[in-house]
């Protein structure tokens, strides 16, 4: 019984801790856009990163000049 003298005052304090951070995170934006970050993935912007894979600013693919040693080479390619 006497247990219950410190866990309802530590659930209380707990309880408000969480409602103060939660407060915070709405305060703060952190729920404005919950869409954007699920498209975004969906936009391929890593094009640059990728070897061998280089657009010209016509946005034709040049061709690569010289194999990675990674890439396997097929010459009936």
């Amino acid at each position: 019984m006497q247990i219950l003298f410190v866990l309802i005052p530590l659930s209380i304090a707990l309880i408000a801790v969480a409602v103060i951070i939660f407060r915070w995170a709405v305060r703060s934006g952190q729920y404005d856009d919950l869409e954007g970050p699920a498209h975004s993935i969906l936009f391929d912007d890593d094009e640059k990163m990728i070897p061998g894979n280089e657009t010209d600013k016509k946005g034709k693919q040049e061709t690569p000049t010289q194999y990675s040693e990674d890439a396997p080479r097929n010459p009936d390619a």
